[in-house]
């Protein structure tokens, strides 16, 4: 005779889980609401210009409540934009260079103090890499720059939102990964970007796991976006890029708003150890 036991089983994937099921999340019947970052604080990396400021701005019209933007030079013409648009709203800049792992920890505890509870985090300051072929470098400088922005500054933020979202139960990282994260760009050689890109990525992935007992995790793959990124590049190789992608032009920052809205929200609570990709239909060529 077999006898079923009572006892609740306990999650294999993530031991601090507890018995399962684990409890439901106590959401709102409107999915508006749901959408809202309404009393909300959020850190954006990267949040003074391109991808990063078009986040930052989506973010404060859905209602986030105090936004601290980090970014590697002052520009205090952004700052003062967005206090005269949002007024209600407490947004903070802060100077910081996310190869440095120090800064990261001191300017994330200064914004911890400030806000109380930091509710998301966007780690979306990146670079390009313009070196050409790899085995053409004479020097490993733009190589380490590459992974020390676009990989390792991701890594110092995650370390350290971390421990806040542990501490607090609660927390949204979104990380900015790329299609480069998946595919091989052609017609350019920029094999160090590709391989910064896919750590983040699989970075994600990891981190969901290890977070799943109090926050999500989750990367947003962006296609060529039209931004002052990729100024340098010439209109021949732009219209290359064109040729190879299904929509046929690059896409608009604003069209990346709505990945990291939902990612942020309410919206997508069950959501965790994902990758949307806002590529304009590259990768599923």
């Amino acid at each position: 005779m077999t006898v079923e036991s009572s006892q609740a089983p306990v999650s294999i994937v993530n031991k601090d889980i507890g018995s399962l099921p684990a409890a439901f999340p106590n959401l709102s019947p409107s999915i508006l609401d749901l959408f809202s970052l309404s009393g909300k604080s959020a850190i954006i990396t990267g949040g003074a210009r391109g991808i990063g400021f078009v986040i930052s701005e989506a973010y404060l019209q859905a209602g986030c409540s105090k936004l601290a933007i980090i970014d590697y030079a002052d520009n205090d013409v952004v700052l003062q934009n967005l206090r005269e648009t949002f007024p209600k709203a407490h947004i903070t800049y802060h100077h910081c260079d996310v190869r440095k792992a120090e800064q990261v920890e001191e300017v994330i505890s200064t914004i911890h103090a400030d806000f109380g509870v930091i509710d998301i985090f966007v780690a979306n300051a990146g670079i390009a890499w313009t070196a050409g072929p790899l085995i053409d470098q004479e020097t490993d400088f733009d190589w380490h720059n590459v992974m020390n922005v676009d990989l390792n500054g991701v890594y110092y933020c995650a370390k350290n939102i971390g421990r806040i979202f542990r501490e607090q139960g609660k927390g949204s990282l979104i990380m900015t990964a790329s299609m480069s994260a998946h595919i091989v760009n052609v017609p350019q050689l920029q094999a160090a970007y590709n391989v910064a890109k896919a750590g983040v990525l699989h970075l994600g992935k990891s981190l969901a796991i290890e977070w799943a007992p109090f926050a999500r995790v989750n990367t947003v793959s962006p296609g060529y976006i039209a931004t002052e990124l990729s100024d340098f590049v010439p209109d021949e190789l732009k219209n290359s890029w064109y040729a190879v992608t299904p929509k046929g032009r690059q896409g608009l920052p604003r069209e990346l708003c709505g990945a990291y809205l939902y990612l942020a929200s309410d919206a997508a609570t069950y959501t965790t150890g994902s990758d949307m990709r806002v590529d304009g239909g590259y990768t599923a060529v």
